[in-house]
């Protein structure tokens, strides 16, 4: 670790919101050069901070414990993490020198200057926009990755990623097992991924793409050889998780699965992408079982169409 003042962005979520933040992480490490940039999440995100670039993990869990550090070592306080009075008040304690969040009325805490917080906005948006009120200068497109020290196991693979951590975003077994069939009988070597606790799901999305068991990598691949495979891939296809933002980050040409989240906050950038979902039927709730309605209206066939338009299938 360098030594120097410290600089810390505080955003302990998951690896999609990561993701969705390195535009603001990138803008700070160039804003900051003297300073050490810190990023508090939880330790197994630490592969992916580091290919951010220049950018330290904080092994920080969640917002229900202090961030542990003392009072007094933090220079630059940013609450990249919300707006509400948990994550200004685990960044209050720090008394950093410079806070930089959204506005706060000081009605729940210390008054914070800042922009209005803004529902609407897209995230990458919401987080180069926050900074550049604060006078730092941030691109919502500079959101690629460095890339991996190790090569990918299955270069030029298509990657199917059935996984999600809820059930509203799961799309059908069957689906992707459409899919799979159509890629390999196009003559693409198909590999499906996801944690260990998603490998069942995985094997199932496997067996009805008729794939060998060696196909399937969920509960193999730590999470740097999963940028590995996802940045040497022919395609993605996959739920609104950080697979798909894993392709985003990579510029790999992706089929992104929405449903309880809206496009137009979490959707993929310009590029070789697409996102599917019917938002007339979208019923929002993340944190339900079963799969979004919105989700449900996108079919296999959508799909390859899709992926015809973005030049994986021919």
């Amino acid at each position: 670790m360098t030594s120097g003042p410290v600089l810390l962005a505080l955003r302990a979520l998951k690896l999609g919101d990561l993701l969705v933040a390195v535009p603001a992480l990138r803008a700070l490490r160039r804003a900051f050069p003297d300073h050490r940039v810190l990023y508090a999440a939880q330790a197994w995100l630490g592969p992916i901070v580091d290919l951010v670039g220049g950018v330290e993990l904080l092994d920080t869990h969640g917002l229900d414990v202090p961030i542990p550090l003392p009072v007094g070592a933090v220079d630059v306080a940013v609450n990249l993490h919300g707006a509400g009075p948990q994550s200004r008040h685990r960044l209050d304690v720090l008394a950093p020198r410079w806070r930089v969040g959204h506005r706060s009325d000081g009605s729940d805490g210390p008054r914070w200057d800042g922009p209005h917080w803004d529902d609407d906005l897209h995230e990458r948006v919401r987080w180069t926009r926050l900074l550049e009120w604060h006078g730092i200068q941030a691109d919502p497109s500079d959101l690629r990755l460095l890339r991996p020290r190790e090569r990918s196991p299955h270069p030029g693979a298509v990657v199917l990623h059935p996984g999600a951590a809820y059930g509203s975003r799961l799309w059908p077994v069957e689906r992707f097992g459409h899919v799979g069939r159509a890629l390999t009988a196009a003559g693409h070597e198909v590999v499906v991924t996801g944690s260990a606790g998603e490998r069942g799901r995985a094997e199932a999305v496997a067996r009805a793409s008729g794939l060998p068991e060696q196909a399937v990598l969920a509960g193999r691949l730590g999470l740097a050889e999963m940028a590995s495979v996802v940045s040497e891939a022919a395609g993605v296809v996959s739920a609104d998780t950080g697979a798909a933002h894993l392709a985003s980050a990579y510029g790999r040409p992706s089929v992104v699965l929405f449903g309880p989240a809206p496009i137009s906050q979490w959707g993929p950038p310009v590029g070789p992408h697409l996102a599917l979902t019917d938002e007339s039927v979208r019923r929002g709730d993340t944190f339900a079982d079963d799969p979004d309605p919105a989700l449900l209206a996108v079919g296999a066939d959508d799909v390859l169409r899709a992926l015809e338009d973005i030049g994986v299938l021919p």
